[in-house]
Protein backbone atom coordinates (compact mmCIF):
# COMPACT_ATOMS: atom_id res chain seq x y z
CA UNK A 1 0.00 0.00 0.00
CA UNK A 2 1.02 3.47 -0.76
CA UNK A 3 1.84 5.61 2.34
CA UNK A 4 1.91 9.32 2.56
CA UNK A 5 4.39 11.30 4.71
CA UNK A 6 2.10 13.92 4.96
CA UNK A 7 -0.47 15.20 7.95
CA UNK A 8 -3.50 14.60 6.08
CA UNK A 9 -6.96 14.05 8.25
CA UNK A 10 -7.60 10.62 8.88
CA UNK A 11 -10.73 9.00 7.31
CA UNK A 12 -12.31 6.29 9.68
CA UNK A 13 -13.81 3.12 8.21
CA UNK A 14 -17.42 4.36 9.00
CA UNK A 15 -16.48 8.02 7.37
CA UNK A 16 -15.35 6.39 4.22
CA UNK A 17 -18.36 4.04 3.88
CA UNK A 18 -21.07 7.06 4.47
CA UNK A 19 -19.02 9.23 2.28
CA UNK A 20 -19.21 6.18 -0.50
CA UNK A 21 -22.78 5.50 -0.03
CA UNK A 22 -23.73 9.01 -0.70
CA UNK A 23 -22.27 9.06 -3.89
CA UNK A 24 -23.71 5.78 -5.17
CA UNK A 25 -26.58 6.76 -3.85
CA UNK A 26 -27.26 4.44 -1.56
CA UNK A 27 -27.66 6.53 1.54
CA UNK A 28 -30.59 8.07 0.10
CA UNK A 29 -32.99 7.40 -2.72
CA UNK A 30 -31.71 9.73 -5.70
CA UNK A 31 -34.40 11.66 -7.91
CA UNK A 32 -32.16 11.01 -10.62
CA UNK A 33 -33.13 9.50 -13.68
CA UNK A 34 -32.27 6.06 -14.99
CA UNK A 35 -30.17 7.62 -17.71
CA UNK A 36 -28.09 10.12 -15.21
CA UNK A 37 -27.54 7.31 -12.26
CA UNK A 38 -25.75 5.00 -15.26
CA UNK A 39 -23.51 7.80 -16.48
CA UNK A 40 -22.86 8.77 -12.54
CA UNK A 41 -22.06 5.39 -11.81
CA UNK A 42 -19.79 5.03 -14.41
CA UNK A 43 -22.06 2.16 -15.10
CA UNK A 44 -23.41 -1.07 -13.50
CA UNK A 45 -22.24 -4.26 -13.29
CA UNK A 46 -24.00 -6.41 -15.67
CA UNK A 47 -22.68 -9.98 -15.85
CA UNK A 48 -26.46 -11.12 -15.81
CA UNK A 49 -29.17 -9.46 -16.74
CA UNK A 50 -31.30 -8.73 -14.06
CA UNK A 51 -28.43 -6.94 -11.47
CA UNK A 52 -28.36 -3.87 -13.45
CA UNK A 53 -32.30 -3.48 -12.18
CA UNK A 54 -32.05 -4.26 -8.77
CA UNK A 55 -28.60 -2.01 -8.70
CA UNK A 56 -31.01 1.11 -9.92
CA UNK A 57 -34.51 -0.05 -7.74
CA UNK A 58 -31.65 0.22 -4.31
CA UNK A 59 -30.50 3.44 -5.34
CA UNK A 60 -33.37 5.58 -7.46
CA UNK A 61 -36.20 7.21 -5.86
CA UNK A 62 -39.65 6.15 -8.18
CA UNK A 63 -37.54 3.67 -10.50
CA UNK A 64 -39.44 1.05 -12.78
CA UNK A 65 -37.57 -1.88 -14.89
CA UNK A 66 -39.21 -0.21 -17.89
CA UNK A 67 -36.84 2.89 -17.63
CA UNK A 68 -34.08 1.25 -17.56
CA UNK A 69 -35.14 -1.62 -20.53
CA UNK A 70 -36.49 1.40 -22.39
CA UNK A 71 -33.25 2.86 -22.70
CA UNK A 72 -31.97 -0.41 -23.23
CA UNK A 73 -34.20 -0.93 -26.29
CA UNK A 74 -33.45 3.16 -27.81
CA UNK A 75 -29.95 2.29 -27.42
CA UNK A 76 -29.23 5.20 -24.97
CA UNK A 77 -27.36 2.47 -22.74
CA UNK A 78 -25.60 -0.97 -24.09
CA UNK A 79 -24.12 -4.10 -22.29
CA UNK A 80 -20.60 -4.12 -23.13
CA UNK A 81 -17.11 -5.54 -21.70
CA UNK A 82 -15.12 -2.64 -19.75
CA UNK A 83 -13.59 -2.47 -16.23
CA UNK A 84 -12.31 -5.42 -15.00
CA UNK A 85 -13.05 -7.55 -18.25
CA UNK A 86 -16.46 -8.00 -17.16
CA UNK A 87 -19.98 -6.79 -18.68
CA UNK A 88 -21.58 -3.38 -18.30
CA UNK A 89 -24.43 -1.39 -18.36
CA UNK A 90 -23.08 1.56 -20.03
CA UNK A 91 -24.42 4.96 -21.19
CA UNK A 92 -23.72 4.98 -25.27
CA UNK A 93 -21.42 8.02 -24.76
CA UNK A 94 -19.40 6.00 -21.81
CA UNK A 95 -19.47 2.95 -24.31
CA UNK A 96 -17.98 4.35 -26.55
CA UNK A 97 -15.20 6.43 -24.40
CA UNK A 98 -14.22 4.02 -21.62
CA UNK A 99 -14.23 1.46 -23.78
CA UNK A 100 -11.21 2.91 -25.18
CA UNK A 101 -9.52 3.93 -22.14
CA UNK A 102 -9.57 0.32 -21.10
CA UNK A 103 -8.04 -1.00 -24.35
CA UNK A 104 -4.79 -1.52 -22.90
CA UNK A 105 -6.06 -3.90 -20.40
CA UNK A 106 -7.83 -5.90 -23.04
CA UNK A 107 -4.85 -6.10 -24.69
CA UNK A 108 -2.81 -7.47 -21.60
CA UNK A 109 -5.79 -9.78 -21.33
CA UNK A 110 -4.91 -11.78 -24.70
CA UNK A 111 -1.29 -12.46 -23.95
CA UNK A 112 -2.95 -14.80 -21.06
CA UNK A 113 -4.18 -16.90 -24.31
CA UNK A 114 -1.29 -16.23 -26.65
CA UNK A 115 -0.46 -20.54 -27.20
CA UNK A 116 -4.16 -20.72 -28.17
CA UNK A 117 -3.58 -18.07 -30.97
CA UNK A 118 -0.49 -19.16 -32.14
CA UNK A 119 -0.45 -18.87 -36.01
CA UNK A 120 -3.33 -15.88 -35.61
CA UNK A 121 -2.87 -12.44 -37.10
CA UNK A 122 -4.67 -10.62 -35.02
CA UNK A 123 -5.47 -7.61 -37.19
CA UNK A 124 -6.68 -10.15 -39.36
CA UNK A 125 -9.19 -11.37 -37.29
CA UNK A 126 -10.43 -8.17 -36.04
CA UNK A 127 -11.43 -7.46 -39.49
CA UNK A 128 -12.76 -10.54 -40.22
CA UNK A 129 -14.80 -10.94 -36.94
CA UNK A 130 -16.13 -7.13 -37.58
CA UNK A 131 -17.35 -7.57 -40.68
CA UNK A 132 -19.10 -10.41 -39.30
CA UNK A 133 -20.80 -9.18 -36.58
CA UNK A 134 -21.60 -5.83 -38.79
CA UNK A 135 -23.47 -7.77 -41.19
CA UNK A 136 -25.87 -9.32 -38.00
CA UNK A 137 -25.51 -10.01 -35.01
CA UNK A 138 -23.75 -13.20 -34.09
CA UNK A 139 -23.64 -15.55 -31.10
CA UNK A 140 -20.47 -15.94 -29.68
CA UNK A 141 -20.31 -19.76 -31.41
CA UNK A 142 -21.22 -18.69 -34.61
CA UNK A 143 -18.39 -16.00 -34.67
CA UNK A 144 -15.75 -19.03 -33.15
CA UNK A 145 -17.54 -21.51 -36.18
CA UNK A 146 -16.14 -18.78 -38.74
CA UNK A 147 -12.75 -17.62 -36.95
CA UNK A 148 -12.53 -21.56 -36.46
CA UNK A 149 -12.58 -22.05 -40.10
CA UNK A 150 -9.73 -19.51 -41.19
CA UNK A 151 -7.21 -20.90 -38.40
CA UNK A 152 -8.35 -24.31 -37.49
CA UNK A 153 -5.47 -24.94 -35.80
CA UNK A 154 -6.05 -22.07 -33.07
CA UNK A 155 -8.29 -22.81 -30.24
CA UNK A 156 -11.35 -21.56 -30.86
CA UNK A 157 -12.33 -20.14 -27.53
CA UNK A 158 -8.87 -18.09 -27.43
CA UNK A 159 -10.35 -16.75 -30.60
CA UNK A 160 -13.69 -15.83 -29.46
CA UNK A 161 -11.76 -14.00 -26.48
CA UNK A 162 -9.24 -12.47 -29.18
CA UNK A 163 -12.31 -10.80 -31.06
CA UNK A 164 -14.05 -9.42 -27.98
CA UNK A 165 -10.43 -7.90 -26.78
CA UNK A 166 -10.11 -6.70 -30.54
CA UNK A 167 -13.17 -5.31 -30.89
CA UNK A 168 -16.15 -3.15 -28.48
CA UNK A 169 -18.78 -5.91 -29.08
CA UNK A 170 -22.42 -4.98 -27.54
CA UNK A 171 -24.97 -7.47 -26.12
CA UNK A 172 -27.96 -6.45 -28.71
CA UNK A 173 -31.84 -6.53 -27.26
CA UNK A 174 -33.87 -8.26 -26.95
CA UNK A 175 -30.94 -9.31 -24.53
CA UNK A 176 -31.09 -7.22 -21.28
CA UNK A 177 -34.58 -6.20 -21.36
CA UNK A 178 -36.40 -6.87 -18.06
CA UNK A 179 -38.74 -9.88 -18.53
CA UNK A 180 -37.62 -10.65 -21.89
CA UNK A 181 -34.89 -13.27 -22.82
CA UNK A 182 -32.79 -13.76 -25.52
CA UNK A 183 -29.76 -15.29 -26.41
CA UNK A 184 -26.41 -13.10 -26.44
CA UNK A 185 -25.90 -11.73 -29.83
CA UNK A 186 -22.79 -9.24 -30.49
CA UNK A 187 -22.24 -6.46 -33.04
CA UNK A 188 -19.69 -3.37 -33.26
CA UNK A 189 -20.85 -0.80 -30.58
CA UNK A 190 -20.04 1.83 -33.27
CA UNK A 191 -22.77 -0.63 -35.67
CA UNK A 192 -25.16 -0.58 -32.81
CA UNK A 193 -25.06 3.16 -32.08
CA UNK A 194 -24.72 4.47 -35.48
CA UNK A 195 -21.75 6.46 -34.92
CA UNK A 196 -17.86 6.15 -34.53
CA UNK A 197 -15.83 5.68 -31.32
CA UNK A 198 -14.62 8.30 -30.04
CA UNK A 199 -11.01 8.93 -28.35
CA UNK A 200 -10.37 7.59 -24.68
CA UNK A 201 -11.22 10.71 -22.49
CA UNK A 202 -8.39 12.45 -20.80
CA UNK A 203 -7.38 9.78 -17.48
CA UNK A 204 -7.88 13.01 -15.08
CA UNK A 205 -11.21 13.21 -16.54
CA UNK A 206 -12.06 9.95 -15.84
CA UNK A 207 -10.01 9.69 -12.29
CA UNK A 208 -12.33 13.06 -11.68
CA UNK A 209 -15.68 10.96 -12.13
CA UNK A 210 -14.86 8.12 -10.35
CA UNK A 211 -13.74 9.80 -7.20
CA UNK A 212 -17.34 11.55 -7.50
CA UNK A 213 -18.62 7.76 -7.73
CA UNK A 214 -16.63 5.36 -5.38
CA UNK A 215 -14.00 8.47 -3.27
CA UNK A 216 -12.13 9.23 -1.38
CA UNK A 217 -9.84 6.46 -3.43
CA UNK A 218 -6.31 5.99 -3.27
CA UNK A 219 -4.40 5.45 -6.56
CA UNK A 220 -4.54 1.73 -6.39
CA UNK A 221 -8.50 2.24 -5.85
CA UNK A 222 -8.90 3.37 -9.04
CA UNK A 223 -6.72 1.02 -10.53
CA UNK A 224 -8.66 -1.91 -9.01
CA UNK A 225 -11.87 0.14 -10.21
CA UNK A 226 -10.72 0.06 -13.64
CA UNK A 227 -8.37 -2.89 -14.25
CA UNK A 228 -5.89 -0.24 -15.67
CA UNK A 229 -2.37 0.61 -14.11
CA UNK A 230 -0.08 3.14 -13.79
CA UNK A 231 -2.17 5.94 -12.55
CA UNK A 232 0.27 7.57 -10.13
CA UNK A 233 1.07 10.19 -12.57
CA UNK A 234 -2.33 10.65 -13.56
CA UNK A 235 -3.41 11.38 -10.11
CA UNK A 236 -0.04 13.72 -9.14
CA UNK A 237 -1.23 16.14 -12.38
CA UNK A 238 -4.72 16.39 -10.05
CA UNK A 239 -2.67 16.78 -6.68
CA UNK A 240 -3.12 20.76 -6.65
CA UNK A 241 -7.05 20.30 -7.51
CA UNK A 242 -7.83 17.49 -4.86
CA UNK A 243 -7.93 16.89 -1.37
CA UNK A 244 -5.98 14.47 0.06
CA UNK A 245 -6.82 12.14 3.21
CA UNK A 246 -5.17 9.22 4.58
CA UNK A 247 -7.24 5.96 6.28
CA UNK A 248 -6.64 4.25 9.36
CA UNK A 249 -3.74 2.20 7.49
CA UNK A 250 -2.14 5.38 6.38
CA UNK A 251 -2.79 5.08 3.20
CA UNK A 252 -3.10 8.30 0.90
CA UNK A 253 -6.63 8.72 -0.08
CA UNK A 254 -8.03 11.27 -3.13
CA UNK A 255 -10.76 13.63 -2.95
CA UNK A 256 -12.62 16.50 -4.70
CA UNK A 257 -12.97 19.57 -2.71
CA UNK A 258 -16.85 19.89 -3.04
CA UNK A 259 -17.91 15.72 -2.59
CA UNK A 260 -20.01 14.89 0.04
CA UNK A 261 -18.19 13.00 3.00
CA UNK A 262 -21.00 13.01 5.73
CA UNK A 263 -20.52 12.88 9.34
CA UNK A 264 -19.40 8.75 10.17
CA UNK A 265 -23.03 9.02 12.46
CA UNK A 266 -25.32 9.87 9.79
CA UNK A 267 -27.95 7.04 9.29
CA UNK A 268 -27.42 4.65 6.60
CA UNK A 269 -30.67 2.34 5.80
CA UNK A 270 -30.51 -1.32 4.56
CA UNK A 271 -30.06 -1.80 1.19
CA UNK A 272 -30.34 -5.06 -1.57
CA UNK A 273 -28.15 -5.01 -3.72
CA UNK A 274 -27.55 -7.76 -6.67
CA UNK A 275 -24.47 -10.11 -7.46
CA UNK A 276 -21.47 -7.84 -8.34
CA UNK A 277 -22.59 -4.93 -7.45
CA UNK A 278 -19.76 -2.42 -7.90
CA UNK A 279 -20.17 -0.68 -4.53
CA UNK A 280 -18.41 -4.21 -3.64
CA UNK A 281 -15.98 -4.42 -6.26
CA UNK A 282 -14.48 -1.04 -6.85
CA UNK A 283 -11.62 -0.28 -3.97
CA UNK A 284 -8.30 -2.29 -3.22
CA UNK A 285 -9.41 -2.20 0.30
CA UNK A 286 -13.06 -3.11 0.20
CA UNK A 287 -12.83 -2.82 4.45
CA UNK A 288 -15.20 0.51 4.18
CA UNK A 289 -18.11 -1.65 3.01
CA UNK A 290 -17.26 -5.53 3.81
CA UNK A 291 -16.20 -5.99 7.26
CA UNK A 292 -13.49 -7.89 7.74
CA UNK A 293 -14.57 -10.82 9.30
CA UNK A 294 -17.22 -11.80 6.43
CA UNK A 295 -14.77 -11.35 3.44
CA UNK A 296 -15.24 -13.59 1.12
CA UNK A 297 -18.32 -14.30 2.40
CA UNK A 298 -20.47 -13.59 -0.46
CA UNK A 299 -19.31 -16.15 -2.92
CA UNK A 300 -18.75 -20.02 -2.95
CA UNK A 301 -16.54 -20.89 -6.17
CA UNK A 302 -17.97 -19.53 -9.30
CA UNK A 303 -21.22 -19.29 -7.40
CA UNK A 304 -21.82 -15.10 -6.16
CA UNK A 305 -24.62 -14.47 -4.32
CA UNK A 306 -26.76 -11.02 -3.92
CA UNK A 307 -26.21 -9.22 -0.75
CA UNK A 308 -27.46 -6.76 1.37
CA UNK A 309 -26.52 -3.98 3.72
CA UNK A 310 -27.34 -3.02 7.36
CA UNK A 311 -25.82 0.21 8.89
CA UNK A 312 -24.15 0.80 5.58
CA UNK A 313 -21.77 -2.29 5.45
CA UNK A 314 -22.31 -5.68 4.05
CA UNK A 315 -24.68 -8.16 6.52
CA UNK A 316 -25.20 -11.30 4.45
CA UNK A 317 -26.93 -12.44 1.42
CA UNK A 318 -30.38 -12.83 -0.11
CA UNK A 319 -32.42 -14.40 -2.76
CA UNK A 320 -35.69 -14.93 -4.82
CA UNK A 321 -37.38 -18.09 -3.96
CA UNK A 322 -40.07 -19.17 -5.75
CA UNK A 323 -42.72 -17.85 -3.48
CA UNK A 324 -40.37 -15.78 -0.50
CA UNK A 325 -37.52 -13.35 -0.80
CA UNK A 326 -34.94 -15.44 1.97
CA UNK A 327 -32.76 -12.88 3.74
CA UNK A 328 -29.89 -14.35 5.20
CA UNK A 329 -27.79 -12.63 7.72
CA UNK A 330 -23.81 -13.65 8.66
CA UNK A 331 -24.88 -12.57 12.36
CA UNK A 332 -27.38 -11.70 14.73
CA UNK A 333 -29.67 -8.81 13.58
CA UNK A 334 -31.88 -6.46 16.03
CA UNK A 335 -35.17 -6.34 16.20
CA UNK A 336 -35.13 -3.22 14.34
CA UNK A 337 -32.66 -4.18 11.61
CA UNK A 338 -34.75 -6.63 10.92
CA UNK A 339 -37.92 -4.76 10.43
CA UNK A 340 -36.46 -2.39 8.28
CA UNK A 341 -34.60 -5.21 5.97
CA UNK A 342 -38.52 -6.79 5.90
CA UNK A 343 -39.72 -2.59 4.87
CA UNK A 344 -36.69 -2.16 2.47
CA UNK A 345 -37.84 -5.59 0.90
CA UNK A 346 -41.00 -4.92 1.00
CA UNK A 347 -40.25 -2.12 -1.54
CA UNK A 348 -37.67 -3.74 -3.39
CA UNK A 349 -40.70 -6.31 -4.24
CA UNK A 350 -42.88 -3.72 -5.13
CA UNK A 351 -40.73 -2.13 -7.59
CA UNK A 352 -39.86 -4.95 -9.80
CA UNK A 353 -42.31 -7.47 -9.24
CA UNK A 354 -45.21 -5.74 -8.46
CA UNK A 355 -48.85 -7.88 -8.03
CA UNK A 356 -46.59 -11.09 -7.21
CA UNK A 357 -47.35 -12.45 -4.09
CA UNK A 358 -43.69 -12.91 -2.13
CA UNK A 359 -44.13 -13.78 1.71
CA UNK A 360 -40.45 -12.74 3.37
CA UNK A 361 -38.45 -14.77 5.84
CA UNK A 362 -35.29 -14.86 7.23
CA UNK A 363 -32.84 -17.73 6.87
CA UNK A 364 -29.93 -19.01 8.18
CA UNK A 365 -26.49 -18.66 6.66
CA UNK A 366 -24.06 -22.20 7.28
CA UNK A 367 -20.45 -20.47 8.12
Amino acid sequence: MTKTTTSAPVLGTRALNRATLDRQLLLRRSGLSAKAAVGHLLGLQAQNVKPPYYALAARLDGFTPEALSELMADREVVRIVTMRSTIHTHTAEDCLTLRPLVQPARDRELTHFRKGLDGVDLDRLAVLARELVETEPRTMKQLREVLVAEWPDADPQALGIAARCKLPLVQVTPRGLWGRSGQVALTTAEHWLGRPAEPAPAPEDVVLRYLAAFGPASVKDMQTWAGLTRLRETFERLRPRLLTFRDEKGVELFDLPDAPRPDAGTPAPPRFLPEFDNLLLSHADRSRVVPPEYWGRSWVGNLVYSTFLVDGFLAGVWKLERDALVIEPFGSLTKAQRADLMAEGQLMLATLHPGTPYDIRFGTVIP
